[in-house]
C-alpha cells in the first residue's frame, strides 16, 4: 500500500510542481511571470502530504543529533541507538520520495544539497563520541533544518491555502520537541555556550506559541482536540524542566516526554493531512 501511494503521489505531484515551480516568460513583454499557484484540489491534497513528509524531515534531522548526544552521555543508550538507526534510515527514504516526487528546479537543487548533508549526517553518527564530533553533528542538524524548512515552504507557496500552513505548523512542533531534547543534552555533554541556552529557550517559546494556535484551531475534529489537550496537559509540567536546562538533572525525563510529544504530534499531523483530502 505504501509504494503504491508514493507512486501515485510521486507521478501527480511532479507533474505539477515542474509546471508551478518554473518561470515563465510573458511572451509580449519578456518579463518573468509569477509562479502559478495551484487550485486542483486533488493536487493540493497529494502537495500537503509532501508537506507533512518535508516537515518530518526536520524532525528527524533534530532526532538523529539527539540520540548521538545521548549515547555519548550514556543515557536511554539502547532506546536512543534503536532511534538513531531507524531515523537515519526514514531520513533517506523520504528524502527519495522528495526527490521522485518534485521536479522544481530551485527545490530540486536544494534536495541535492541535502542528500550531501545526509551522507555527512550518517557518517559523524558512527564515530565515536568526542566534544568535537558532537558540535560537528549539532550544526549538520541545523543544515538539515534549514534545508528541510525551505522545502516545506516552498510547497505551501504552491498552494497557498490554510491546509498547507496548518499542515506545517502541526508538523513543526515534532521537530521542536526534539529540538529541546537536543539542546538539553548538549548542554549536559559540555557544550555550554550561551547559544545553547538560547535554541533551548526560543525552541520551547515556539512550541508553546504554535501549541495554542493549534489548540485554536476552528477546523479541529474533537479527536485532534482530545489529543491537543492530551500533549496540553503534559506541557504545562515539563516545559519548565526543559527551561531548567542549566542546572540539568533530568535527561531521561526529557528524552522520554519530548518523544512522547513528538509521537502525540505526528499523529495529530496524519489526521490534519487526512482531513484535506
Amino acid at each position: 500500500m505504501k509504494k503504491v501511494w508514493i507512486k501515485k503521489l510521486s507521478i501527480v505531484a511532479a507533474a505539477v510542481l515542474v509546471v508551478s515551480g518554473s518561470s515563465l516568460y510573458a511572451e509580449e513583454t519578456g518579463q518573468t511571470a509569477a509562479p502559478a499557484v495551484v487550485k486542483n484540489k486533488a493536487v493540493i491534497a497529494d502537495i500537503v502530504k509532501l508537506i507533512d513528509v518535508a516537515g518530518k524531515q526536520r524532525m528527524l534531522s533534530q532526532r538523529i543529533a539527539k540520540d548521538y548526544l545521548y549515547i555519548g552521555e550514556k543515557v536511554a543508550v539502547s532506546k536512543a541507538s534503536r532511534q538513531l538507526k531507524a531515523s537515519l534510515d526514514e531520513l533517506v527514504s523520504a528524502h527519495k520520495v522528495l526527490v521522485d516526487s518534485i521536479n522544481d528546479p530551485e527545490i530540486t537543487n536544494l534536495l541535492s544539497f541535502v542528500e550531501l548533508s545526509i551522507e555527512d549526517f550518517r557518517a559523524t553518527a558512527n564515530e565515536p563520541f568526542n566534544l568535537d564530533n558532537a558540535q560537528l553533528i549539532i550544526d549538520l542538524s541545523e543544515s538539515m533544518l534549514e534545508g528541510s524548512q525551505y522545502v516545506v515552504d516552498s510547497l505551501k507557496e504552491k498552494v497557498k491555502v490554510k491546509e498547507s500552513a496548518i499542515v506545517g505548523k502541526a508538523g513543526k512542533q515534532r521537530m521542536l520537541a526534539q529540538r529541546i531534547a537536543k539542546y538539553y543534552i548538549a548542554y549536559q555533554a559540555g557544550i555550554k555556550d550561551k547559544n545553547t541556552i538560547d535554541q533551548m529557550k526560543a525552541a520551547v517559546a515556539e512550541f508553546a506559541d504554535a501549541h495554542k494556535t493549534l489548540m485554536a484551531n476552528p477546523s479541529n475534529t474533537p479527536e485532534i482536540n482530545r489529543r491537543l489537550n492530551e500533549i496540553d496537559r503534559l506541557w504545562k509540567i515539563v516545559y519548565k524542566f526543559y527551561l531548567n536546562i542549566e542546572k540539568g538533572g533530568l535527561p531521561l525525563i526529557v528524552f522520554n516526554t519530548t518523544d512522547d510529544i513528538t509521537k502525540k504530534m505526528n499523529t495529530i499531523t496524519e489526521m490534519y493531512v487526512e482531513l484535506y483530502k
